[in-house]
This record gives structure tokens, sequence and C-alpha cells, in this order.
């Protein structure tokens, strides 16, 4: 509808036709289109502009435009001011034009439109001049001057008022008016009124007038509620601004450089303020100083603060600092002039006093934080307004107890904060006011101290459970309200008030009901950034510091009390600050951290709680070092902070949870180095120590009840541990940490070395290893003694889920479940006695041992899944869950112990009594307490020894189904040693007893297939894997371990008595191992005395052995660990002269090589030196220690003729052996899985085992064999396949046999050849004596590697002989070992060749070498550390010899029939042979002393090689390798033949010792028994013989 920019010319050129009623019609439309006002406005302007346009330019008359408009004026009210609007715009546009016509048709429209617009409206808007030319006016001239006048008297003429000098009768009656009594009823209204008057009677200044009743309101602020209704209405009579500009005239007033500003003009602005009678804005601008100036002013606080830190860092001299006080001086001297108040603080102060909080915090807000409230009164006024704010919340749930406390008057003031009446209220405004408060709420502690009761009080609501979803939800943002509230407001507070512990305890109850994740974080965010928040507390933390240095340089033993005083003082408001310094000068001296301990008694619970934040913060220090530079210790500041740990938290009640949590999760993380901390906890809290120094009257104390423990077991006496200890289970039940720690533990000893040790030195890992290890049983015997019963039970799992869930290793997994075991046994003993009252002992123990059915039965059937089925073959699960479940507690009373503290007891009665000093009082305590102890313990000795007894009863009934040995009796103590004894012997020292008494508990037991005697030589024949393998508290533990089997067998090799009454007669000490099944054997069966005793000669040797080859390895680990073992087994080894003169040898090498290089192996080597000496004298020749068997001459016999099956077998136990055999087979593979799977130590042992053996036989030096060692396992490896195919029944023991057999008659020579040479060729000996001492005078470096033995000469002599006699055999011998030397891969000598492979002594084979020799006929691998070892070695040989004589392997049908036939032809070779070697040996005897002692050097020697290294066949030196297999077999058949015959006299004895592989002499019994045996032989039937033979061809 809107005018298209012009009107249409059709419009004007038919303009009295349509035209004008076209235009009449638009503006008719637009009139009436009232929507849009301004729019329509604009049109009819527009409109009526184009026809006055039209009437210029002349297209329309000035008439008809006239016309038209006289119609139009009428549609609106204002139409005739648009048009005069028009006319004007025109009359512009028009007078600049040059064109006339135009002008003049505008003033003709004009004139023409009189009539429609008034004269005045166009006077108002045409010029002057258009005017005069309509004629309106006569003169514009005129027109204009009267204008400007009219102007000047209207806008600038002021109008004159009364000010008070020229009217001082009007303001004295506005003062009256104002300063009369207000207490009657005087309205504002009424005064109001009167005012009005005065101003209009007296012509007074209205705004005078307002001045002065604020000036009277100034001086009368009482009447807040006449006075501001008052200026209210009087403003409406003002214009809004003139209230502002008056007051800040006012306060202009005040800004001279020393003016002061009055706080009732504050207190005025403030109330018209709330009022809002003025803004703050306006106000605002008035004051000073400006906003500018406040920001520098701030800026300089915090310079001036960092100065004053950096000075209290710097170190002065004495001479600078009097200087710097002078300066300082004058500095002070300039700041005494003054400037001007602020007066933006002054209003903020008053703003907050009349409540104003609104206004009071966007003032604030224009500052810098904390800057208002840094002024003292500021923050004393905020805090007022908060104390009214919370009053009433504060009465209903913060008051304490008992406490009045005086209540606070609210405010006057409507407009003030709505007070608080719930927690929700604090939120809307007090923690808004709080947090502009800041640190600053140090100035009013009261205050403080209601906003802690408040916070307590919600923590308790909070807490409660009773709260709906919505109303938890605010609580939860209410919650982390206050957590900023105490982080921004209440701990920064607390730093600026001084030393007040009231507050610190106060907060601590706010504190405590936090868990500690957040309180945690809020000292972190205090220590490590509050203090850099504000200037202020920059200057307390440098003073604090400084203080702390002062108080820690000043620290003494003696001085504890005062500057313990001095500390608590500091420690009340910066605790963390002063702790942060002290830790870190304990981490530097750790001698002081006694002191530092004792000093701490003086502080607030708050403050134990921050400093067990500040440890865990100072352990987690990313960055430090947790090592030394060397790579192989624990930092020193680790365990002095681990040491203060202990210290600190046994001594004062600080929560442990955090530190528990960090060490569960730095395991977690796979960091094991902070379990120091852990260890040194439980150790100071709960008194529970571990060492490995223990002595062994500690260690049997440690046997006994908790009572023994703690009297004799520890090296401190650790007393008053209940509470400590009571602390720290509670924080391990209420945080669940008890079993996590366990099983993180347990989990993180193999990530010790598989995962955490992979770039770490080998020595460190071990520490870590036993750090772990050791804090497990540490851990563990903690919670054990500590948890109860029904607490134990409902944390530990089931011993399957432990291991099979939760992956724990089992030795931990039993450890951990062995104290669930007792306390459940122990209950339901008790239960069933209650049950029924039957006081028999009987019935005690019938009770008992059904109380142990019933807990063990579920353990049994758990411990099933642990192993492979093929493992409870032989073992049952059973024996194996009673192995690990009991504990020597159960196995032994230690009497000796109980007895030893009870006298000590007795002592110090005795000493109390005669004590003339002490105060009989006292006396009398000390009497009592040391009575009631005794009692105590007594009670606990006969407790326990009932106990034991029942234990044993349970054992005796269990033992027939202990071992079941579906396999062999071979296989049973592997499995035995394998699963049980060597996992657990080096898990505490405590374990490692336990082991050896039960292995002599089991013996004792007469339990069924269990042979003590393989047992044993398991135990020592080989120990240099499991010592290699060891860390090193492992090391001292299987020290024990052997310390105590050695103290059994020494006991028993003591005396024949004892031998005959504990050994004589038992199953354990049968030397043939039958079938299962048949377990009855006659006296002929058992090992005699004095063949055990050349068994525990060959075990001692066999130490001697493995420990000379840990020396020489020059392995860090080889050699530390064998000292640690050596040292450990001294008391019972070695016993024998010449093995320790060996052994002092190599020692006293290794501390020459090691001074320089590796101090500690030094040291150790030193220690266990000087006590070697020491028990020089204790040593017996080896002819005492064993009696060595004058030379008989079927020894000689037996090893020339024996083949290699069954070289010297007697022959019961060749046969026994066939007869075994055939049954077992498959288990041979069975135990090559199983060893070949076999756990740490054993699966080493048996791996490497053929390598000792080699060792043991060649006694080269096992540097080279240690090199070798792959090389030998890969072969190894291959031959066990050819084995497996090629000999498909060789069964373990029959092979062990075989090669025991072949290894004794050898040894015997040797023995025998010993005594000869000893006893009856006395012309030889002193000839050798003589040899031997000119080697040694020559040759002081040999002499130190020899005792008792002849010179290379001889030897070679001897050799001569020898070989002679055996005929050409022997060299074909040497030649075929060679060859399987070379074929094997070994560098081994060659056997014939006498040159010892230690490196230090050529030319004369060393001693030890030869003692090696002598005595190695011992070294019969059928009891090597492992089956393995001797599986892998008969294999060999047996597959070697058939390799080597390409003979096929025959099947046993085959095999069978070939012996058939032989049988007769080797009964009548054996026979010739016989009576030829008898011949042959008297000879030897009577020339040749010497080289009958060499020869078993000779044959051992050639035949270690051949066991050890790749040469496995196994020939007697007597037999040609080059031989047929025939005539194998026939030596071998004759050998068996004579063994056989051999079998029916004493050398049955023999054959036992044999058969427990313990490679004594026994051989050498008598000749003369030979030869009836012989005889026998012949009458005995075929069988025998067949079975003989089978075994032996099997052993080739």
């Amino acid at each position: 509808m809107a005018v298209a920019g012009a009107l249409p010319a059709e419009w004007i050129k038919n303009w009295e036709k349509s035209g004008k009623s076209e235009f009449l019609q638009l503006c008719r439309t637009l009139s009436e289109n009232k929507s849009h006002e301004n729019v329509t406005f604009r049109d009819i302007q527009q409109a009526l502009y184009e026809l006055a346009n039209h009437v210029v330019k002349g297209n329309l008359k000035h008439d008809q435009a006239s016309n038209v408009l006289s119609d139009v004026i009428e549609f609106r009210d204002d139409m005739s001011s648009i048009l005069a609007d028009v006319f004007c715009v025109l009359d512009i546009e028009t007078s600049c034009l040059e064109e006339k016509s135009k002008r003049d048709h505008f003033t003709q429209l004009v004139l023409a439109c009189l009539y429609l617009v008034s004269d005045t409206v166009l006077k108002e808007r045409l010029d002057p001049e258009t005017l005069e030319s309509l004629g309106l006016i006569k003169q514009s001239q005129q027109f204009n001057q009267k204008s400007v006048k009219i102007k000047t008297k209207l806008f600038y003429k002021q109008q004159k008022f009364n000010l008070l000098r020229e009217e001082n009768e009007g303001y004295a009656k506005l003062i009256a008016e104002l300063g009369q009594d207000l207490s009657g009823n005087i309205t504002s209204d009424l005064i109001l009124e009167n005012i009005k008057s005065l101003i209009g009677c007296f012509n007074l200044d209205p705004n005078r007038v307002l001045d002065i009743i604020l000036e009277v309101y100034e001086c009368r602020p009482e009447y807040d509620d006449f006075f501001v209704p008052l200026i209210e209405s009087y403003m409406y009579m003002c214009e809004p601004q003139t209230l502002c500009h008056i007051l800040g005239f006012k306060f202009k007033f005040y800004q001279e450089p020393n003016g002061e500003t009055p706080s009732s003009l504050y207190r005025v602005a403030a109330v018209l303020l709330q009022h809002n009678l003025i803004d703050l804005e306006d106000l605002y601008v008035h004051l000073l100083p400006v906003d500018n100036a406040i920001l520098e002013e701030h800026k300089r606080e915090i310079v001036e603060a960092k100065q004053i830190v950096r000075k209290l860092t710097m170190v002065v001299l004495s001479s600078e600092k009097t200087e710097e006080k002078e300066k300082e001086k004058d500095k002070e001297e300039e700041k005494t002039e003054k400037p001007p108040d602020n007066q933006k603080l002054g209003l903020l102060e008053a703003l907050l006093k009349v409540g104003d909080w609104q206004h009071a915090q966007s003032i604030m807000d224009q500052m810098p934080p904390f800057y208002a409230t840094s002024h003292k009164p500021i923050a004393i006024a905020l805090c007022q307004l908060v104390h009214v704010t919370i009053e009433p919340l504060y009465r209903r749930v913060g008051v304490p107890k008992g406490a009045k406390g005086s209540p606070i008057s609210n405010l006057q003031n409507k407009r003030a904060p709505k007070q608080a009446e719930s927690f929700e209220d604090l939120r809307k405004e007090v923690f808004n006011m709080l947090c502009y408060l800041g640190p600053h709420l140090s100035h009013d502690p009261i205050l403080f101290a209601k906003v802690v009761r408040l916070g307590k009080a919600f923590m308790k609501e909070f807490q409660s459970d009773g709260n709906k979803q919505e109303e938890k939800e605010k609580m939860e943002i209410l919650f982390s309200c206050l957590l900023n509230i105490t982080d921004q407001v209440l701990l920064p507070s607390l730093t600026l008030m001084d030393c007040n512990a009231c507050m610190s305890e106060e907060l601590w109850g706010m504190f405590k009901t936090f868990p500690y994740q957040y309180r945690y974080r809020l000292y972190g965010q205090w220590k490590n950034e509050t203090y850099n928040s504000h200037p202020l507390l920059v200057k307390v933390k440098a003073q604090t510091i400084d203080r702390a240095k002062y108080i820690m340089k000043r620290l003494t033993k003696e001085n504890v009390k005062p500057s313990g005083r001095q500390i608590g003082k500091l420690s009340h408001s910066n605790p963390t600050i002063l702790f942060d310094y002290i830790l870190s000068q304990i981490q530097k001296y750790d001698n002081l951290i006694t002191p530092v301990v004792d000093s701490l008694k003086y502080l607030t619970s708050l403050n134990y709680d921050v400093l067990a934040y500040c440890i865990i913060e100072a352990l987690a220090n990313p960055e430090k070092e947790r090592m030394k530079h060397d790579d192989t210790t624990i930092s020193s500041w680790l365990q002095s902070l681990a040491s203060f740990c202990g210290a600190v938290f046994r001594k004062y009640p600080i929560e442990l949870a955090g530190l528990l949590q960090y060490v569960a999760n730095q395991l977690k993380a796979g960091k094991s180095f902070d379990l120091l901390i852990l260890k040194e906890v439980v150790q100071k809290m709960a008194g529970i120590e571990i060492t490995e120094e223990m002595t062994m009257e500690q260690l049997e104390a440690m046997t006994g009840g908790e009572q023994l423990k703690a009297e004799g077991g520890y090296f401190g006496q650790i007393r008053n541990t209940k509470k400590s200890s009571q602390r720290l289970k509670d924080a391990l039940l209420d945080h669940d940490l008890a079993l996590p720690l366990c099983l993180l533990m347990a989990q993180q000893r193999n990530g010790v070395i598989f995962q955490e040790g992979g770039e770490k030195h080998l020595k460190l890992v071990g520490k870590l290893y036993d750090q772990c290890h050791d804090t497990l049983v540490q851990f563990g015997g903690f919670l054990a003694s500590n948890l109860s019963t029904e607490d134990y039970i409902k944390r530990v799992p089931s011993i399957d889920v432990l291991c099979n869930e939760f992956h724990t290793p089992h030795d931990a997994a039993f450890f951990l479940s062995r104290p669930m075991y007792a306390h459940h046994i122990s209950s339901k003993y008790d239960e069933l006695k209650k049950a029924e009252k039957g006081n028999k002992q009987q019935h005690k123990v019938h009770k008992y041992i059904t109380s142990c059915e019933l807990v063990m039965a579920p353990v049994h059937d758990a411990v099933i899944s642990l192993h492979l089925p093929k493992v409870w073959d032989d073992i049952s699960p059973q024996f194996y869950a009673t192995f690990w479940s009991l504990t020597m507690y159960d196995l032994a009373v230690p009497h000796n112990s109980y007895d030893r503290e009870v006298n000590k007891l007795k002592v110090q009665m005795k000493a109390i009594d005669d004590n003339q000093e002490m105060p009989p009082n006292k006396k009398k305590k000390e009497k009592e307490r040391c009575t009631a102890l005794q009692d105590k313990l007594l009670e606990e000795e006969k407790k326990q020894l009932e106990h034991v007894q029942r234990v044993l009863q349970r054992l005796k009934l269990e033992k027939d189904n202990w071992l079941l040995a579906k396999s062999t009796k071979n296989e049973t103590i592997t499995k035995f040693l394998q699963l049980c004894i060597f996992p657990r012997c080096i898990f505490s020292a405590i374990d490692a007893v336990y082991c050896a008494h039960f292995v002599e508990l089991v013996h004792q037991q007469k339990t069924p297939n269990f042979s003590t005697l393989l047992c044993y030589d398991r135990v020592f024949s080989d120990i240099i894997y499991t010592v290699a393998s060891c860390t090193e508290n492992e090391a001292s533990r299987y020290g024990r371990f052997l310390c105590c089997m050695l103290e059994t067998v020494t006991r028993w090799h003591s005396d024949r008595n004892i031998y005959e009454k504990e050994c004589g007669n038992y199953p354990g000490f049968l030397t043939i191992l039958r079938a299962t099944g048949f377990d009855g054997g006659n006296k002929a069966d058992q090992l005699d005395y004095e063949n055990f005793r050349h068994v525990v000669h060959k075990w001692h040797y066999k130490l001697t052995k493995a420990s000379v080859h840990c020396l020489e390895t020059g392995e860090y680990t080889h050699i530390r660990n064998i000292l640690i073992v050596l040292t450990k087994i001294l008391p019972w080894y070695p016993k024998v002269l010449n093995l320790g003169q060996a052994l002092e040898r190599r020692v006293h090498k290794i501390c020459q090589e090691e001074k320089e290089k590796r101090p500690d192996l030094y040291a150790l080597a030193m220690g266990y030196s000087g006590q070697l000496k020491s028990r020089k004298p204790y040593m017996v020749p080896e002819n005492e220690f064993h009696h060595k068997d004058p030379p008989a001459r079927n020894a000689v016999a037996a090893t020339v003729q024996n083949g290699p099956g069954g070289a010297g077998l007697p022959a019961s136990l060749t046969i026994n052996a066939a007869k075994l055999e055939e049954s077992t087979a498959e288990e041979t593979d069975k135990l090559k899985e199983k060893t070949q799977g076999a756990v740490k130590v054993i699966n080493k042992a048996a791996n490497a085992t053929p390598k000792v053996t080699t060792s043991n036989g060649n006694s080269a030096s096992n540097s080279k064999i240690i090199k070798e060692k792959d090389e030998k396992e890969k072969s190894g490896k291959e031959k066990d396949k050819e084995k497996k195919e090629k000999t498909p029944a060789a069964i373990p023991e029959a092979k062990a046999l075989g090669k025991d057999g072949k290894d004794k008659p050898k040894e015997e020579r040797a023995n025998k050849d010993d005594k000869t040479r000893e006893i009856k060729e006395k012309t030889p000996k002193s000839d050798k004596e003589k040899e031997k001492a000119k080697k040694e005078e020559k040759t002081p470096k040999e002499e130190k590697s020899k005792t008792v033995v002849t010179n290379a000469e001889s030897k070679f002599a001897a050799e001569k002989e020898r070989e002679k006699e055996p005929s050409r055999e022997k060299d074909v011998a040497k030649d075929m070992k060679s060859k399987e030397n070379i074929k094997g891969g070994e560098k081994l000598s060659v056997a014939g060749s006498l040159k010892s492979p230690v490196p230090r002594s050529e030319t004369s084979e060393s001693e030890r070498e030869q003692k090696r020799r002598k005595v190695d006929t011992h070294s019969s691998p059928s009891h090597s550390s492992t089956v393995k070892d001797s599986l892998s070695e008969l294999k060999d040989s047996s597959a070697k010899h058939y390799i080597n004589h390409t003979v096929p392997a025959l099947s046993k049908s085959k095999e069978r029939e070939v012996e058939k036939k032989d049988l007769d032809k080797s009964r009548e070779r054996s026979r010739e042979r016989e009576k030829k070697d008898e011949k042959d040996r008297k000879e030897r005897k009577r020339d040749h002393s010497n080289s009958d002692r060499e020869v078993p050097q000779d044959s051992t020697k050639r035949r270690k090689e051949e066991n050890g290294t790749t040469g496995s066949s196994k020939h007697s030196k007597s037999e040609s390798p080059s031989d047929s297999p025939h005539s194998n077999e026939k030596e071998k058949e004759k050998n068996k033949s004579k063994s056989s015959g051999k079998e029916k006299g004493d050398s049955i004895k023999t054959e036992k010792m044999e058969k427990s592989s313990s490679g004594s002499k026994k051989e050498s019994r008598h000749d003369k028994e030979k030869t009836e045996k012989k005889e026998k032989r012949d009458s005995a039937g075929g069988k025998e013989e067949k079975k003989h033979h089978k075994s032996s061809d099997k052993h080739r």
C-alpha cells in the first residue's frame, strides 16, 4: 500500500478525472492503517510531499492541490502538523534552488494552504525569511532577536536562592525542624511539608537543604526509619543525580593528603545504597583511590613478600646484617607520611556493617582477590555478617553439648541477607561470603570454630543413609561446596592463626569424617598451591621454613622435649611446610629419626594426619631415584623414610590407610621398592621381625607359642605392641587391604624377576625379591596372629581359588591358608570337646582327628587341581596337604627354649630381690610380672605338648595312605622333593627347619614307600643348581635346611647304637627297592652302620665338590650363595680333614681375588674362612670318619670283570631291578616329563645335572663345563629321544643301580688302596711322603692344592702297571672314550692323560682333584638332585652303547633269548675270571699299592668322562669297546653271576647300599664271601641269572 517512490504520472495528467479521487483514496487507506503507526506516518508524509513537489515543479496548479489537501486534512488529527513538516522540507529545498519559478510555486502553495495549517506551527517550522515573504511576520531580523531572548530567559537564567550565610533564619528553622525529638508521632511526611514551606518562605536553596538533611542524618544514625523515607520523598522534587553529586562532593572534601573520611559518612552512603536511593556506579567514580592504583599496590605487596622470602633464604654474613637493618629503618621513616584513606574500602566496610551484601560483593569484585579482606576491619565486618547469617542454623545443629555460647542479635535491617535455617541456605549466601574472606577468616577464630562445627554437623547428616535420591544429590553438591570452603578458607586461615592448637583439633573433628582420599587432596592443595596464592601466606611459608631450620639445627636426643614443644607450636598452623622440611632432613641424615620421632609428641591429631600425607608425598616423589648410583642397592633416603614410617606410625595414632593403599597401588603398578615401608611398619607396629640372622636359639623359640616367640624369638624385646598392632589390623580390615596386599606381594615376587627386573642388576633383583618375600612372610605372620578366625576365614579364599584364580604361587598360597586350617581345626576340636565331656586322652585324640578330617577333607579335594593328575600317582593329596598345612609348632615342642626363658625369668627375679635400691612396691610389681610370665610360658608349653602328641597320633593314622608309589620310590622321592621340600625349605627359616624335621618324622613313622636314604642322597648329592638359583636370603634358608638335615645324619653317623635304634630296621633304610606292594625286608636288606658311614662320607664329598665348583665359577651369585650356605652348615660340615682343607684353600683364593673387586664377597669369604679355621680342631682324618676296608681281592676282580650293565651289582639287586623294569616302562617317560616340568630349583637342576656329573667325574674345572652346558643339553635331549626309542623298558632304578654298581667297586678299590697304603705298605707310604715333601719345597702353589696325595710320577707308574694287568682293553677303551668326547662336542681330557684341567697346577694333579677321583666312585647319578639326571645319563649310556656298536636295539623277547643262550657261557667265564683276578690282586698288593690306588682314579676318571660327557657307553675298564656285543654280554653275565653269588652273604648289605646310591665302598667286604657266594650262585636257579642278564643288557 505504500507510496511507490512517486505519485503515478497518469494521476497528475488526469487529475480532475481520476487522479484526485485516486490520491484521496490512497490517503484514506493510509490513515486507516493503525497497525504500523510509524510506517503509516512516513507514507502519508511521502504522499503529501510528492503532491507538493508536483506543484513546485509546475505539474499541478496550487489551487487544485489546496482543494485536495483540504479534504485530506480531515483524515488524521495531526495531518496539519505533517503538512507543516512537508512545507518545512520544501522550504529548505527551494531556498537552495536558483530557479525562482519553483520558489514562487512553493510560496503560492503555502499561501493557498494557510487556512489548513495554523500560523504558530508555521512560525515554528519555517525559515524567518519565508515567514516574512508569506506575510506572517513583519521583519525576520526582529523575530530572530526576540527568540534568542526568550531562550536565554528560559534555559540559562538561574533562579537566585538564599544560601546559609544570607538567610540564616530559614536554615536555623530547618535545622531545628530536623533536629527535634523524633520519638513522638512525627512522620517524615509532616516534616517534608514543613521543609517545603521553609524553602518557599525563605527562598532556601533546595540542594543546600538536601545537604543539611544528610548532615543531620550523619549525626543521628539511629533514625534510619525517619531519614530514609524523608530523603526518598524529598528526591521526588530533585533530579535523580543530585543526591549522588552531593555525596560525591562530601567524599571529595576528605581526599586531601591527610584527610580522614568519617565513618558516619560511609554509613549514610551505605544505607542510601542499600535503599537504592543512589547507584553504586554513580557514587564509585567519586571515590579514591582509582582501581589501577589498588592493582599496583597489590602487585607491590606480592613483590615485597617475595623479597622477604628471598632474604630469609639467603645466607647473610654478620657485617651485612647491620647494614641491612639500617636501610630498613630508613625505609620505615619514609613510609610515615601516609596516603589518604581508601574510601572504597571504607564504603565497603560500612556496606558490610549494614548488611548490604550485594553492593559489597560488587565492590570486592572490582578489586584483586582477597585485597579487600586483607584489611582487618573489612575482614571483621564480613565475619560479623557471617556470624549473623549462620546464627539460627548454628544454634540448632552446631552448638556442642553443654556449651551455652553467646547468641548474636540479628541486624534490624530488613534488607540484610536472609539468615540460614538449613544447610541448603548456607550454600546460597554464607559459602560465598566465606570465599571472599579466604585466609582472613583467621581474624575470627570463633567464627572459624562455628563454620567447622557446622561442617561436622553436615557430615553427620551427609553420612546417614535416610535421604531420598533428590536430597542426596543436593547433599553431594553441598559436600563439594564444603570441600571447597575447607580448601580456600579454613586451611589457609589456620595457616595465619598463630599456633592455635584448639582450632587444629576442632578442624580435625570435621576432617576425620572425610575419607582419607579427600583429606590428602586438601593437604596437597594446601601445601603446594595455597601458599602461593597470597602475599601474606608467601611470607608465612618463608618464616615457617626459617624457624624449622632453626629448630632442626638444634635438635638432639638431649633436648627432645623443648625442641618438641617448638615443633608442636610451629606445626599447629603450618604442618605441611614444617613436615616437608623435617622429612627432607631425615632423608639426608638418618640419625635424626629417633629424636624427631620423640619430638613429635606435641602434635595435634590433624598434624599427625598431615604428617602421614607428607610421608606418602615424599615417598612418591617422582624426582627421587629409588636406587643408588651403583644400581645394586635401594637408596638411603627410601630406607630412612621407611624406618621413620615404622617408628612414627607405631608411636603415634596416625591413620595408616593411605600409606597401605599407597603400597598396594605401587605393587599393582609392578613396583616393589616401597614394600620396604610395609616391612618396617609391620615390624615396628606388630613386633614381627624378619631377619635371616636369627640364632638357632631364636629359631627354636619361634617354633613355640606366641608368648615364647615374644620372649625368645626376636632380637629386640618388642613390647607393648598390642595397641599398635590392633590399629594396623583395623586399618587393613576397614579398607579391605589385608588379602589384596598378600596376593599382590605373592604375585610380585615373580614380577620382580620377570617384569621389574629386566634392566636391573642381578644383585638388586635378588634384594627386591627377598624384600618382597620377607614382607609377605612377615605380613602373613601378622595376619595369622592378629586376625580372628572368622575374619581370617572370611577373607582368605580356598587354596584352589588362590592358586588358580589369583595365580598365587603354591608356597605362598599355603602359607596364607595355613593359619586358617589351624584355627579351623582348633575351633572344631573345641566344639567337639564341649559336645561330649570325655577326658580320656584317647577320646581327645579321636576328637582331634575327627576335626582334622572335617577341616582338611575339602582341602584334599582342592589341592588336586594344583598339579597334573600324574603327580598323585606317587604322593597322595592328603600327604601333600598335610605337609603344607603343618608347621614346626605341630611337630615338636622346644623344651630347651621354654626352660631357657623360664630360667632367665628366675634369674631376673633373683636380681630383683638382690637389688637394694629398688622401692618395695616396684619390686613387688616386677616380681609379679615375672611370675605371671613364667606361669604363662609353662602353661603354653603344656598346651603345645598335648597338641604335638595329638598331631603325631593323627600322622600315625594317616601315614599308610601318604605315598602311593605307583611308579617307583625314586619317582616318589622326586615328587616329594620337587613339590614339597624344595619350595618350602627356602620359604622361611622356620620352614627350612620344618622340612628337615618333617623328613625325619616321615622316616620315624616308618612310612611305607618312603626311602629315607634316597631322600637324603638327593638332597646332598648335587646342590649346585639349587644354590645357584637362590637369592641371598633363600641361600641362607637353604643352608639352614641342609644344616638340620646334616645334623640328623651326623647324629646317626656318630654312634652305632643310635643308628641301630633310629634307622636299623626302618623301611627308609632298605637298600632293595622292591615293586610296590612288597615292602617287607629281612635284616639283610637293611643298610648296615659301617656302610651308612661310607654313604655319609660320600655325601660330604659331594658337598665339597659342589662347593668348590661354585667357588670356582667366578659368578657373583654362585660364590655369594655357596658361602652363605657353607656358613650355615658349619656346625656339621666339613667334618673330614682333607675336605675341609680343600675348601679352605679355595676360600682363601676367593679372599685374595675378590679383595679389590667385590668387597661384599671378600667380607663373606673372610668371615667363613675365619670360622672354618676355628672348626679345624674338630675335623677328623678320613679313616676315622668311615672305616676304610683293607684292599680285598674281589674288589679288583669285580671291576675288571663286570660288564657295563651290572658292574659289581649284587644279584638280588639286579633281579629286583629286572622285575621292576618290565612293569614300569611307561613310568620312565612320565618321569622325564615330570622332571622337565619341575619347579624352579628342580627344573634347573634337572636340565643341567648331566653337566654336573661330568664335573664330578672328571674333576675338571667346572667353569669349562659351564661353558659347555648348552651343547650338552642339546646332545642330551637328542640322546633322550634315541633312548626312548631304543630302550623301551629301561627302568630308572635298574639303570641307576647299574651305574652305581659300576661306580662302587671303583670306589671300594680307592678306599682299600688308601688303607693298604696307610696300614700295610709302610715303605711306599714313606717314599710318597718324601716325594711329597720335595714337591712342596719346589712348588708352594701346587702344595696348596694337595693333601695326602701321590705326585704325578707315581701316578704315571701306577697307571702303566695297571694297564698291563687288564690288558690292552684299557687302551681301546681310552680311544673309544676320546671318540665319544669328540662326538659330544666336549673338550675334556682323555682318561689316559692325567693332566688336571684345573688351570692353576697343570703339571701335577691337585690333591683336591685326586680326592674327588678317589671318592668319585660315589657320584652315582641315580641320586643326584633330580631324577632326570640319572635318567638322561643312563639313557645316554645305553643309547651311546648301541650307537657305537651299531647293534640294532633288541626287543624284550629277543633279548631274553640271547640272554638264555649265553647264560652257561657266562658262568664258566666268570669263574675263570675270578681266579685270575684273585691272583692279580695278590700281585698288585705286593708290588703296586700305588698303582692300585691309581686304578680307581683312572677308571673313575674315564668313567666320569663317559658318564658326564657324551660318552655314555658304560664299559668297565676291562672291557674293550671294540668287542662284539656278545662278548660284552658274556662278561656282564659273569659279573652278574659273581654278584649273585655275593648276594647271599654280607654283601647283601652292600647291595642295599648301592641301591640307595650311597656309593659306599661296601663291595670290598671280604674276598672269602665272594668265593662262597660263587658256589652258592652255581646252585642258584637259572631264573635269577636270566633276570640279571636282562637287566644288565638294558643297562648297556
